[in-house]
């Protein structure tokens, strides 16, 4: 029986779940956006909160707790200096979930996590995978023009 068992195992082994949702909590502190599936982001909301709730603590022990989870040292300076002062007279519920419909390739009910008290430099900022992609191909590949083989 399943109960009291309230975590979401999201079809992943224990090891891949937990790094999958460190990384989702470090990028979502660091954009205060990010898309990804609808059970994914049920799944990182709660641990968003908690780390903001540590934010708002801000003692030692509570930096200490942060930087064991958050993967960037930079994200955890701005989650206690930035991020947490936004929230102090704020109870709970510092992230939302909106549902923003369906992949293409999968048909996978998508959605936006996002902070509720986003800044509005946070919300001109648009980046976008194909435009980080190209960035590094053209960084990648502006040294090899002309180099390579050619035909004969």
């Amino acid at each position: 029986m399943r109960h009291r068992r309230a975590r979401q195992k999201l079809g992943l082994s224990t090891s891949h779940r937990e790094a999958m949702l460190r990384n989702m909590v470090t990028s979502v502190l660091e954009h205060e956006q990010i898309v990804t599936t609808d059970a994914r982001a049920k799944a990182v909301r709660s641990l968003v909160d908690k780390m903001i709730t540590l934010g708002k603590r801000g003692d030692l022990h509570a930096r200490r707790q942060a930087l064991a989870f958050v993967r960037s040292e930079t994200v955890t300076m701005k989650l206690f200096d930035q991020i947490a002062p936004r929230f102090a007279e704020r109870e709970g519920g510092y992230c939302r979930v909106v549902k923003k419909g369906f992949r293409p390739g999968d048909s996978a009910a998508m959605s936006v996590v996002e902070l509720i008290d986003r800044t509005p430099q946070a919300k001109k900022e648009k980046t976008t995978p194909t435009g980080k992609i190209k960035g590094l191909k053209d960084k990648f590949l502006g040294g090899l023009k002309g180099q390579g083989s050619e035909k004969k």
